[in-house]
Order: C-alpha cells, then structure tokens, then sequence
C-alpha cells in the first residue's frame, strides 16, 4: 500500500467516524415532495441538496423527523442533512423536531431555498435575518425560536410582471437552460455549505455574495 493510499484510507475511516458520531449541523434545503413539484422555483432548495448528495456521495433517502435525511460529513463536521416532507408553509416542523432531538442550537442550522428578489444564478448568504415574505422560513422562524439562523438564498427569477400570480410563478419550472445554471450555482453551494459548518459565514459571503 502506497503512502498515499494509507492517507486516503485513514481519511475515509475518520470521515465515517464522523459520520457515525451526534450530528453538530442540520443542512435543511426547502421544497415541496412529490413528482409533481420537481424542478420548480419553489424547489431550489432540494436541487441544493441533491448537488451536496453527488459531490459528497450519500443520499436523503432516511424517513426521519417528517423529512427525508440522511447523514453526511461536510466540511470536516458530521451533519443531519434533511429534505422537509411536510411541504413548504411547515417546514419548521420537520427541522424543529430534528433540532430537539440532537440539542442542535439554531445557529447551527443551515438553510437553504429559494429567492425571487435574485435572478436565476445568483446566491445570497446571510447570517440571520427576517422571513422576507418566504412562508417556509416563516414556519422555521415560528416553531424552531427565532431569526438567528444561517441561510443560502438562491435565485429564482422575478415574475415575469406585478400581476402574475406568486403561486403560480415559484411552482412554474424552470427551463433546461436556468437548470444548467443553477447546476453551477450549486457547486458554489456547496462551497458555501462547507464553510458554514466551519463556522466561516464571513468568509462565505465575502466569495460568493
């Protein structure tokens, strides 16, 4: 066994003892769940996730805490990695209940979903913050304690005009371009994830925003 495949294979053993450990991090993407709600605005967030589950190798396929979860190592630090089940407007159930179960403190907890006030392309991370009129940060804000959470917000496009119907528009889907878009805002994503769990959201935001 070469030096380096020694290294490779201490790594991976830490790695899954990480894994294996109390979660530190809940990394929450927001969605709707089903087939017909795939690859809409509203589902930036599960795109997110799904970004995270190739580069990191593991899948959300564990129904836990009304969600979809799996367990991961990101970033050096063992993480809950969740894809909320109980639609958007209550996704704090999911989280909150997961939160309580391994003592996770709320600014542990990592957020990702979807923005309108962005075009498609671009991210914002944010330290804390309001809901901004998103109901499914709304819930998390309402049942989980508070604002005091990290998020990536990523961008999903304007309405088209003032009088277009808000539903209507973040459960439209994107196109096959704005889907090769975002392919490449998640890999800055993930990035960003890895450095939100090393407690780093001000170096985050000074590269990606």
């Amino acid at each position: 066994m070469s030096i380096w495949d020694a290294f490779n294979k201490i790594s991976a053993g830490r790695d899954q003892e990480n894994k294996g450990s109390k979660p530190e991090y809940i990394i929450v993407g927001l969605g709707n769940p089903g087939i017909q709600y795939e690859n809409t605005r509203h589902n930036a967030g599960f795109l997110a996730i799904s970004a995270l589950e190739k580069k990191y190798n593991f899948s959300t396929n564990t129904h836990k805490f009304k969600a979809l979860t799996a367990r991961a190592v990101i970033g050096g630090k063992s993480c809950l990695v969740m894809k909320p089940e109980t639609f958007m407007n209550n996704s704090g159930e999911a989280v909150s209940e997961a939160m309580e179960f391994y003592k996770i403190p709320l600014e542990n907890v990592l957020v990702i979903f979807d923005d309108i006030s962005l075009d498609v392309g671009q991210m914002r991370i944010r330290r804390k913050g309001s809901a901004g009129g998103h109901n499914g940060i709304k819930s998390i804000i309402a049942l989980c304690g508070g604002e005091s959470f990290p998020r990536i917000k990523i961008g999903v496009g304007k309405k088209p005009h003032p009088d277009y119907d808000l539903a209507d528009w973040v459960l439209s889907r994107f196109s096959d371009d704005q889907l090769k878009t975002l392919s490449e805002v998640n890999e800055k994503v993930c990035k960003a994830c890895e450095l939100a769990v090393q407690n780093k959201i001000s170096e985050a935001m000074n590269s990606f925003n």
